[in-house]
């Protein structure tokens, strides 16, 4: 791949990342929902901003989970399993931060599932 390719690419997502964190805030009634993906995984956080604390964590990783089928499949489980978990912590609106990333496969995936699991965004 051409060098010079690569670091626009990386500048470009970078700046979709700083633009998208300056419209979205996560506050204690509303947390931040971020999603993060790499080749083989997601992961996911719920974040109170104003506090700086996280409140919830998982990963497609995560041994408590028993993730089955394709990426896809696997994102819609981690997506359900985020939710009860929020449910549980007493979450049930959050902001849904996507990061740098386009909302659709894996990321629309993951916020389908949610959405099912009961979380309002």
């Amino acid at each position: 791949m051409n060098i010079g390719r690569y670091k626009n690419k990386i500048k470009r997502a970078n700046r979709r990342r700083v633009r998208i964190r300056h419209q979205i805030r996560g506050v204690p009634g509303r947390p931040r929902l971020v999603v993060s993906r790499s080749i083989r995984h997601m992961y996911a956080q719920v974040i109170d901003d104003q506090a700086g604390r996280t409140l919830l964590g998982l990963s497609s990783m995560s041994s408590s989970l028993e993730l089955d089928g394709n990426k896809k499949s696997q994102c819609k489980q981690l997506g359900l399993a985020v939710a009860a978990k929020a449910k549980e912590l007493g979450v049930d609106t959050v902001v849904f931060d996507r990061d740098r990333y386009p909302y659709h496969g894996r990321i629309r995936m993951f916020a389908e599932g949610a959405r099912e699991g009961g979380l309002k965004f």
